[in-house]
């Protein structure tokens, strides 16, 4: 006798397939996602490339072009169908925090709410206790800082309980001191309500911090999409590589499976014979040696062939130091940042190596 077949729930929210055409130019080409409960999912890309307007259309204050927009399993939205915003159990946060400067914060929190006086009341002390703000209830709106009034905002969000809260760059507005707590005080309280959350932020670094799963944009599409782990470790291209740090890159063509650099020999297999080929390493993963006298130069199968580079400049940058390195063999410049304190004077003799296993190997790109 077989066992009954386990129906599997859907997601919270499931875009499948959207654009978003202005003219003959598609803004949102083809994007498609999906975020459980409890999920924080992050579209991470530069200005203009398509986040917001994805964001809007998840909203419902613009519309598609193509594609369908489903919540719980259920149709919200695709180009006949559509339900209005207000019915769609979403929440918005931006970077502008729209609070009525009129009002007071009990009044902000509660603008949203159909319940009765009393239940109102109830769910707003609720949540300005979890943001920390209860002493503020009957303050003015504009009297608080800009962190205070974030997470009035957030509290209002939240307030009428959204299955999905849609956040357009939230933080960018608070100063850098502020910044890391409120976002990780958000980020509980979000988790804590169990919410669906779309974070639209061009900051790897938020990205990092805040997203189960990213999803990387350029020009309309998600280019990548994964854990934060996998998208920082295993970047799909050099542009997705080089938008969450700075990159070294090197130089070199492919022959029979092999690259020859001022560093070695790569393996480079699967990429066509004579492919021009950049091997990119992130400046914390150059080792550096004091040169001495070409001793110690030899080959290792962990970090392969050592090169030499003169100290073009040192800098001190708080818990780290960043060096820029010319190499000799070829002129290339590289980036090296090392723990600590490092300020060798200019002219400095290095080898640099590092570790195969951190670098990666990408085809130039034909123009």
């Amino acid at each position: 006798m077989s066992a009954d077949p386990v129906l599997k729930t859907p997601p919270r929210l499931e875009v499948r397939n959207l654009f978003r055409s202005f003219g003959a130019r598609n803004v949102v080409d083809g994007v498609s996602l999906s975020i459980e409960p409890g999920q924080v999912t992050c579209l991470l890309g530069p200005s203009g490339c398509g986040k917001s307007t994805t964001l809007r259309m998840i909203a419902g204050v613009d519309m598609q072009s193509r594609g369908e927009i489903y919540v719980d399993g259920n149709l919200i939205c695709d180009t006949v169908f559509r339900i209005p915003p207000e019915r769609r159990q979403i929440g918005l946060m931006f970077q502008d925090f729209a609070l009525f400067p009129h009002m007071s914060v009990a009044d902000n929190v509660a603008f949203g709410l159909k319940d009765g006086a009393e239940n109102k009341r109830k769910r707003v002390e609720e949540l300005l206790e979890k943001v920390g703000l209860s002493w503020a209830i009957d303050e003015s709106s504009h009297h608080l800082s800009g962190g205070e009034q974030q997470r009035v905002a957030l509290a209002r969000a939240l307030a009428p309980r959204p299955r999905i809260m849609l956040m357009d760059e939230p933080f960018s507005g608070l100063d850098n001191r502020l910044r890391d707590g409120i976002r990780d005080e958000t980020l509980a309280l979000l988790k804590e309500e169990d919410t669906a959350v779309l974070l639209v932020t061009h900051e790897p670094e938020e990205a990092l911090r805040m997203a189960d799963e990213i999803a990387l944009m350029r020009n309309g599409k998600i280019v990548q999409q994964g854990s934060p782990y996998n998208i920082y470790h295993a970047p799909v291209d050099r542009d997705a590589m080089a938008f969450f740090s700075d990159i070294n890159i090197i130089c070199g063509r492919s022959n029979g499976a092999m690259t020859q650099t001022l560093f070695g020999e790569f393996l480079t297999p699967g990429i066509a014979e004579g492919t021009d080929v950049e091997i990119a390493i992130r400046p914390q993963h150059l080792h550096l040696d004091f040169y001495r006298d070409g001793s110690g130069m030899n080959p290792t199968e962990a970090f392969g062939q050592a090169a030499v580079g003169k100290v073009e400049r040192a800098r001190f940058m708080g818990t780290e130091s960043l060096l820029e390195m010319r190499m000799e063999a070829d002129g290339t410049l590289l980036k090296a940042t090392v723990p600590n304190v490092l300020l060798p004077p200019i002219g400095t003799r290095f080898m640099l190596s590092f570790r195969r296993n951190r670098c990666f190997v990408f085809p130039v790109k034909s123009q």
